[in-house]
C-alpha cells in the first residue's frame, strides 16, 4: 500500500489527480491510499507522512513552491511532482529536488508517463526511510542516517550518525525493530539494536560504531550477533 498526498486548494483539480491514480493503481495492479489537503499552510502544519506528494504550486498564502522548502528541512527523501500550468517553476523545482512536473489540465496519458519515473523513486524509497517524531511534528529520516537505537527508560532512542543528534518517541524496542530494515538493523541486546552499515569495528563483547561509539552485546545474544555480522561484511569475526 503506497500513500499518496495531493496538496491542492482547487476540489476540482484535486479530483482529477485522485481519478488519474485510481485508475493508474488499477492498471498497474498498485495499491494506493490517497489524501488530499487543500492548502500548503495545512501541508506544514500537519504531520502527514507520504511516499509520494503531488504539490500544487499556485495556492493562496503560502505556495506549493515554498511549502517543498519548508518539507526539505526535515525530508529530503519523499519525492515531489509539482502540478502547475507555470513553467518558469521548473528551474525552482530542482533546487528542491523534484522528481517532475505535471501540467494543467492534467491529461491522463502524460500522467501515466509521469507516475512510471515518480514510481521508480517512491519503490527506490520503500524501506528506507523511518517516520519519527519530534517536537515540532513528525521528522523522515533515511535509515541509513541511523546509527543505533537504544532505550531510555519508556522511550525509543535514535541516534543519528556523525551529528550527535537524537529523536526519541514513545515505544518499545521490539516496534521500533518491525519498522526497520531487517537486513541492516541487528539486536545485540536487549536494549539497543545497531545499524550493520554503520559497524567500523567489532570486538569480542562488542562493536564500535563510524563514529566511535561503543556498544556492547548481551551474553545471550553475543553469538548469535557476531554471526550475523560476520555473514554481513562476508569474513569471519
Amino acid at each position: 500500500m503506497y500513500r499518496m498526498l495531493i496538496v491542492e486548494d482547487t476540489p476540482a483539480e484535486a479530483d482529477i489527480l485522485r481519478r488519474h491514480l485510481q485508475r493508474y493503481a488499477h492498471e498497474k495492479g498498485l495499491q494506493f491510499h490517497v489524501e488530499t489537503l487543500g492548502s500548503a499552510l495545512e501541508f506544514i502544519n500537519s504531520s502527514h507522512t507520504a511516499d509520494l506528494v503531488f504539490m500544487d504550486i499556485q495556492m493562496p498564502g503560502i505556495n506549493g513552491m515554498e511549502a517543498a522548502q519548508v518539507m526539505r528541512t526535515y525530508d529530503q527523501a519523499t519525492p515531489i511532482v509539482f502540478v502547475t500550468n507555470l513553467a518558469q517553476y521548473a528551474v525552482q523545482g530542482y533546487q528542491v529536488d523534484a522528481v517532475d512536473f505535471v501540467v494543467k489540465p492534467v491529461e491522463y496519458h502524460d500522467f501515466a508517463m509521469r507516475m512510471d519515473r515518480a514510481m521508480r523513486f517512491v519503490e527506490r524509497n520503500a524501506g528506507s526511510t523511518v517516520a519519527l517524531p519530534t517536537q515540532d511534528g513528525v521528522r523522515v529520516v533515511r535509515q541509513r542516517d541511523i546509527s543505533h537505537v537504544d532505550m531510555l527508560k519508556h522511550d525509543v532512542i535514535y541516534h543519528l550518525a556523525g551529528t550527535g543528534e537524537c529523536l526519541r518517541e514513545r515505544g518499545s524496542l521490539k516496534a521500533a525493530e518491525a519498522k526497520l530494515d531487517a537486513q541492516s538493523f541487528l539486536r545485540i541486546s536487549s536494549g539497543c539494536l545497531i545499524n550493520m552499515a554503520r559497524v567500523a569495528r567489532i570486538g569480542r563483547d562488542s562493536v564500535v560504531t563510524d563514529d566511535g561509539t561503543e556498544l556492547f552485546f548481551s551474553r545471550s545474544q553475543r553469538r548469535r550477533a557476531l554471526e550475523t555480522l560476520a555473514n554481513y561484511v562476508g569474513g569471519s569475526i
